[in-house]
């Protein structure tokens, strides 16, 4: 199908919540095949529909050589604790330690209306966490603290194309 276009902070569709899919047509099948073309590179972790400008509730993700999707995902269960570096393909070129759940589980559904279970621990934990954060209309850089939250805005003000 076809590689997307990232969106950027401060794109609005970012802080739009997703609306969950009702039903399963053919452009929600071509979603899936945009999102799945578009993580299937080096370094992309996890990618949101929103990042590619859809409203719905869909991610794709890339992480250790499997590469898949769900949709209308919810975080269920997190536990335990990881303070680790965090990027974002719309917060291009920055990388800051953000504290997440060690663990993440999600519950969603496949293209066939089946249930689908995605959780891990350390990297797939912290996707899990960051592109539902996405889908419910967050970045990463909410989660940090105040002056590094400025910091990063300053960044992105200064940088935009």
């Amino acid at each position: 199908m076809a590689i997307r276009e990232i969106r950027v902070v401060p794109d609005p569709v970012l802080r739009t919540p997703c609306d969950p899919i009702k039903e399963i047509t053919p452009a929600v099948r071509h979603l899936v095949q945009d999102l799945l073309d578009t993580v299937d590179d080096p370094g992309r972790a996890g990618l949101s529909a929103n990042q590619i400008g859809v409203n719905l509730r869909a991610f794709s993700y890339n992480i250790d050589g499997k590469v898949g999707y769900v949709l209308n995902p919810v975080l269920e269960e997190t536990s335990g604790e990881q303070y680790g570096d965090e990027g974002c393909l719309s917060v291009p070129g920055l990388w800051y330690k953000t504290r997440r759940a060690d663990y993440a589980r999600v519950r969603g559904i496949d293209l066939d209306g089946n249930p689908v279970v995605l959780e891990g621990h350390g990297i797939m934990g912290r996707m899990l966490q960051h592109e539902t954060d996405h889908l419910d209309g967050h970045v990463y850089l909410d989660r940090l603290e105040k002056e590094e939250r400025r910091e990063a805005m300053r960044y992105m003000r200064n940088h935009r194309q």
